[in-house]
């Protein structure tokens, strides 16, 4: 069998400290075969590259079935007004979603991903995840507006999603809530019944203010939001605190990771709330999403300071310029330049792998393990800079 032995001027494995001029051996399928220094090999033997090599990407949240409406619904609307354009643009030729689903998982498989975590409302993308190498882990998604008479009608529609889309061999799927202001008490203990014991979940999250507003004392503008789409806002609100906690409600005595995915309003007191209640919860932030929807970024020295977990992920093209995990980790390093480049490529890689229980193949650069390799250009520093790009080794 015959190996690649490849060097950069970085290597980051994910799992420790970075590796000046580190070199990773691969076999033929590209497994880890070894990790060490250029001083531990034959210079003759070394494929050489100008950059930082790094596992291959993992995108933990993306809507692939909204590919074809890149472009149609406006940066800067805000969450609401962008989820009624979603609504409102959802009924297109099947033949033009399938073809933008399709490209939407090459362009994932050029930008170095090897990993997603979908959500799916629909069966449309089923096809294209059972022949593309990447491994999804399809969340299929539910929502009552909270209206919980309608739960049971809805938790049905949706199996029908579910039974569609793969989950044996490199895929996983779990039934998921929405988001807090769109799931009833009724569909939590549906979706709760169905929670995979050592699956994962995954919950939109305090992506605007008035989500918070609206649990507390019922103010902002879900009220009218309800009302726009016919629904009344149930008996029991308010709620008397941030939307985490009724999350936490309506989910109890987990035993499955947690997806909370934007958290743009998160407060490290919000934070450490979750974590207390399962230390498998996930932060999932998508910062090109949250620019485009409610031009804002998390704080996140919150979770930093409150040694949350993140992971990354783009969220659908309706919502972002392209699907691609470096330009994400770009957009943080523009705006939040503290965060360090070790820290990225953990929130990259191996964060987002154990988050969709990925971690034993994929992730980090280590023995035994099938990652993935990138090759991402750096500035003269060694950080990442406007023009850095990405290209796939393996």
């Amino acid at each position: 069998m015959s190996f690649r032995k490849i060097t950069a001027d970085w290597l980051f494995t994910a799992a420790g400290a970075p590796l000046r001029e580190g070199v990773v051996v691969l076999d033929e399928e590209g497994r880890v075969q070894q990790v060490g220094r250029r001083e531990d090999f034959d210079a003759s033997e070394l494929e050489v590259h100008r950059g930082a090599l790094m596992p291959g990407f993992v995108n933990a949240h993306c809507h692939l079935e909204l590919s074809h409406m890149k472009g149609l619904v406006g940066t800067g609307s805000t969450l609401l007004p962008f989820l009624k354009g979603v609504v409102s643009l959802r009924d297109f030729p099947q033949e033009q979603i399938e073809e933008a689903i399709q490209r939407g998982d090459e362009e994932m498989r050029k930008a170095g991903i090897v990993a997603v975590g979908d959500i799916s409302n629909k069966a449309d993308t089923a096809d294209v995840k059972r022949r593309s190498p990447i491994r999804y882990y399809t969340f299929v998604e539910l929502f009552d507006f909270m209206q919980g008479s309608g739960a049971d009608a809805v938790f049905a529609a949706g199996r029908e999603v579910y039974e569609v889309q793969p989950g044996e061999g490199k895929d996983r799927k779990s039934f998921v809530p929405h988001a807090p202001y769109t799931v009833s008490p009724r569909l939590f203990e549906l979706i709760r019944k169905e929670a995979p014991a050592g699956g994962t979940l995954s919950i939109h999250n305090q992506e605007t203010p008035h989500e918070d507003a609206l649990f507390k004392d019922l103010s902002g503008d879900f009220p009218a939001f309800f009302k726009d789409f016919g629904a009344a806002v149930p008996d029991f609100l308010p709620f008397g605190k941030s939307s985490p906690h009724y999350t936490m409600r309506h989910l109890p005595e987990p035993d499955f990771r947690l997806l909370l995915v934007h958290n743009t309003c998160s407060t490290e007191e919000d934070i450490r709330a979750v974590q207390a209640w399962n230390p498998e919860s996930y932060w999932v932030s998508c910062p090109n999403a949250n620019l485009y929807i409610e031009n804002r970024l998390p704080r996140y020295q919150h979770f930093l300071d409150a040694g949350a977990k993140v992971a990354l992920g783009t969220d659908s093209l309706t919502s972002n310029w392209q699907l691609s995990i470096l330009e994400e980790m770009k957009t943080i390093a523009r705006y939040q330049s503290f965060i360090s480049l070790e820290t990225l490529v953990e929130w990259a890689c191996l964060n987002g792998a154990k988050a969709l229980g990925f971690e034993q193949e994929l992730g980090s650069l280590e023995a035994g393990k099938k990652p993935g390799l990138n090759l991402v250009s750096l500035d003269e520093q060694g950080q990442l800079w406007e023009g850095s790009e990405v290209e796939v080794l393996f």
